[in-house]
């Protein structure tokens, strides 16, 4: 009889990571999760993406919210609770791919590794980034293509397929995954079947363009997902991305050296041993993190999986066992402010600086107390989860102002259409954040939505509203006759206008 120890002892490490995540449910929504947050709802509504909403990213993360959102409800809690539920299954399935690999005790500790380091804040862990989403759909895909290398059935194979294209779905950059998958199958010798994988793997995007196309946006989407994203990774010189990756891989390996040491070791006796999956996996993986040189924090998530399980590959007795051990409750003891003692408020303060991601919900229940169902709203910069907070829709298809602003071929016109919209639609109400003309405009910036607003908005508008955000991260709130009068003491701040 099988001991079942082994899954307890997964069981354990799910629950204690649902634990962390459970405390830390109410951090406010950055603004890539408002953006997720937002299409989901309008998609709950029957609204297709890029019809009212839209961005350089696949519509994959906004069905995903859109699901978490119908079972759960429109909120902070619901969203992370959906994220709680994600994490876990890949957690799951880490250890699986441990031990298929290696042994049990390498699976045990591979998926200790990975829930550790998902939830850490080096990786904006707390929040539901599509990375996370990226990584399911990987992991779930690998699984069954190790099943179809024991077993040789067609249908897993083609099932395989659809999980890694459901990963590219998700975020661009989720293809580097299907690439190493479909490597592997050329490793094997698998020619023959090579034309089903990537029959599989096409299929979810081909479904996703036939809708909508069907829908009328796929024109628009087009656009934003391959037209302008294409531009918008090519925007960073080598000297740009070199200085991101220093910048976002340092507090990473403050936090959790220990862990990312043992993978290199891992990478080491894999490639000693001549065992080049989980090399070409980390390989892949460190490709989808580089996708345009921005090297993004909560990108590294996609490397993940290849070095937790790396890290799982080095326990072979109990002296590599103690010493795992020893690099994760290193790695947890220097992560013991945000994981225990910080509040969510705090939490977000700590990842995310003076950004106004706190104040974003104040400020959309003002709004909503104030508007009809019907009415529109406006964001003159780059909070898309205040239309989420205040179940409002845009009055502008344009939910930040940054590509608008970025030395790229199309920002006039995206500031004229965006200009156009905004006259044309009178939103009800206009939320401006000033300190993004102060950052987003550089020496080859079009200043032009901001020179617009200058003139437009006081012969249009009434500031009925400030959230203040103050350096030792509280907030000061003035509305209506109150902010009129009222002075801000910081630069970062939400402006609340109310047209006339």
């Amino acid at each position: 009889m099988k001991t079942p120890r082994p899954w307890v002892v997964v069981l354990l490490v799910m629950a204690a990571t649902a634990l962390l995540r459970i405390h830390l449910i109410g951090t406010p929504l950055e603004r890539d999760e408002g953006e997720y947050a937002y299409a989901g709802q309008l998609m709950l509504q029957g609204i297709p993406p890029y019809k009212l909403a839209c961005n350089m990213k696949l519509p994959g993360t906004y069905a995903a919210y859109a699901v978490i959102m119908a079972g759960f409800g429109q909120t902070i809690a619901a969203i992370h609770a959906g994220l709680l539920l994600v994490n876990a299954g890949a957690i799951l399935l880490i250890y699986l791919l441990g031990k298929r690999l290696f042994s049990v005790a390498a699976g045990l500790a591979a998926c200790a590794a990975y829930a550790l380091l998902s939830v850490s804040p080096g990786v904006l862990g707390t929040q539901a980034h599509a990375t996370h989403f990226v990584v399911l759909a990987a992991l779930a895909g690998l699984w069954l293509l190790l099943r179809f290398e024991d077993t040789g059935r067609r249908w897993t194979l083609f099932a395989s397929g659809v999980l890694f294209g459901v990963a590219f779905l998700m975020k661009q950059p989720g293809i580097l995954f299907g690439v190493f998958a479909a490597g592997y199958l050329v490793t094997l010798r698998r020619w023959k079947q090579l034309p089903l994988f990537v029959g599989g793997a096409a299929t979810p995007f081909a479904i996703t363009c036939l809708a909508l196309w069907w829908a009328g946006v796929f024109g628009r989407f087009w656009f934003w997902t391959f037209t302008y994203a294409s531009r918008y990774v090519s925007e960073n010189s080598l000297r740009d991305g070199a200085a991101a990756l220093a910048a976002t891989f340092g507090p990473i390996l403050r936090e959790s050296g220990a862990l990312w040491a043992l993978a290199a070791i891992g990478l080491w006796l894999a490639l000693r041993g001549n065992r080049f999956l989980l090399p070409f996996l980390l390989l892949c993986s460190f490709a989808a993190v580089s996708a345009g040189l921005f090297f993004r924090a909560h990108y590294v998530v996609l490397m993940l999986p290849a070095v937790a399980l790396l890290a799982g590959s080095c326990v072979r007795g109990r002296v590599s066992a103690a010493i795992f051990t020893g690099a994760l409750a290193l790695s947890l003891f220097l992560q013991r402010d945000v994981l225990f003692r910080m509040s969510p408020v705090e939490v977000s303060r700590e990842l995310y600086g003076m950004e106004p991601f706190p104040e974003a919900a104040p400020v959309a229940d003002y709004i909503r107390n104030r508007t009809r169902a019907e009415d529109l709203i406006a964001v003159l910069g780059s909070e898309p989860e205040i239309y989420f907070y205040a179940h409002r829709h845009s009055a502008t298809s344009y939910i930040y102002v940054e590509p608008l602003v970025e030395p790229q071929p199309f920002a006039i016109q995206m500031q004229d259409d965006m200009i156009g919209e905004l006259e044309r639609n009178a939103p009800a109400y206009v939320v401006r954040f000033p300190i993004v003309e102060t950052l987003s405009l550089g020496a080859e910036s079009p200043p032009r939505i901001f020179d617009w607003w200058s003139d437009y908005g006081p012969k249009h508008y009434r500031l009925v509203g400030i959230a203040d955000i103050m350096e030792d991260g509280s907030s000061e709130y003035r509305w209506d006759q109150a902010a009129e009068a009222y002075r801000p003491h910081s630069l970062y701040h939400l402006e609340v206008y109310r047209r006339n």
